[in-house]
């Protein structure tokens, strides 16, 4: 791990050059945000990437970097981000996505199987981004996965639909608006992700557990 100097009030925790940076990004995520949540650490913001983690102090606080290394100091390759008390988001899909036997091809296996391994991982939400809304999803116990060897397609589709479940290198995901996309589509559900009069508008967030279901 480095740690990148972010101004007076941050740090950039980068996880590179690690053998899995996703699944140590995670484990140093779940740890900070344990530690903020006892007390133990007092930060503003804790935003995971796929490779690096931003720890954010107030504004004009300074950043406990002593509270940072104790909160990692205890992390190993083995922990997998704790559940916590957080509860289960579930997301009711339709699956009958158009990329549902390539991604059974590609992992060799039955479309029927893809099924049951998407729906069988409890996932996490690592972090936000592409649009509001759109979280991405890995698997909470960090270890390998069959959907690793699932990368991007080879050509974008300018319109994906809103609520489209999709997977791509290791993620997964629900798209909360139509927008182009080149992940590979399982299925869809029509749990919205994004409600700008909700409060809050975003279904999920970082940290968030989502367990994915069939819906009947």
């Amino acid at each position: 791990m480095r740690e990148l100097p972010a101004g007076h009030d941050a740090v950039v925790l980068d996880f590179g050059d690690e053998d899995r940076p996703l699944s140590a990004v995670g484990r140093a995520a779940a740890a900070l945000r344990e530690a903020t949540e006892s007390g133990a650490l007092s930060v503003g913001d804790i935003v995971p990437t796929a490779h690096t983690v931003l720890v954010q102090a107030e504004p004009g606080a300074g950043l406990d970097m002593l509270g940072v290394h104790r909160a990692l100091r205890g992390v190993s390759a083995d922990d997998a981000p704790s559940a916590g008390d957080t509860a289960e988001i579930r997301i009711p899909v339709v699956y009958d996505g158009p990329d549902l036997h390539e991604v059974a091809e590609i992992v060799n296996t039955t479309p029927e199987d893809v099924i049951e391994l998407h729906t069988a991982t409890v996932w996490q939400v690592q972090f936000m981004g592409f649009a509001p809304g759109f979280g991405y999803l890995v698997p909470r116990d960090g270890g390998d996965h069959p959907f690793d060897q699932v990368g991007r397609r080879p050509e974008a589709r300018t319109r994906v639909p809103s609520g489209a479940i999709a997977i791509a290198a290791g993620y997964s995901a629900v798209y909360p608006r139509t927008s182009p996309g080149g992940w590979q589509l399982l299925g869809h559900t029509s749990i919205p992700m994004w409600d700008e009069t909700a409060d809050p508008p975003a279904r999920l967030a970082p940290g968030s557990m989502v367990r994915f279901v069939v819906d009947e």
